[in-house]
């Protein structure tokens, strides 16, 4: 059964899965911070957490869907790093006495997609197959 299951084949499906999972929730992030949805945003609201807002909304909406993907990730990562030395770093070292374990996950999350692209179920990979020419 692990070798049926261990197959690279999978691979490009399972990237796809955690660009959609990964985007949609990204995507949360910033409708909380912008429509206060699923929940009203917590903090105070400034120049820099709207903006990072919409970048969440609009990047992870980008992310989930595959478009644009490996600019987009890219961005994103950097989104997250600068998020955790912001915000989180100050407070402690680590992480996970810090808050800032979900900036961290993201970033280098992210960073990992922009490296390897969208997988196998996106937009740009639909655009591609109809662009190029078909086999008689």
């Amino acid at each position: 059964m692990y070798k049926m299951l261990a197959g690279a084949s999978y691979a490009p499906h399972i990237l796809s899965l955690l660009r959609i999972v990964a985007g949609g929730s990204f995507f949360t992030h910033g409708t909380m911070k912008i429509f206060s949805w699923p929940a009203p945003f917590e903090h105070q609201m400034s120049s820099l957490i709207y903006i990072a807002g919409l970048m969440e909304v609009v990047g992870g909406f980008m992310l989930a869907i595959g478009l644009v993907t490996r600019p987009v990730a890219f961005v994103l990562s950097g989104l997250m790093a600068f998020a955790y030395f912001m915000a989180h770093a100050q407070q402690n070292f680590f992480p996970v006495l810090n808050g800032g374990e979900p900036s961290v996950l993201y970033c280098f999350l992210f960073l990992y997609i922009a490296a390897v692209g969208p997988g196998s179920w996106s937009v740009e990979g639909l655009l591609a197959s109809r662009a190029s020419p078909r086999a008689a």
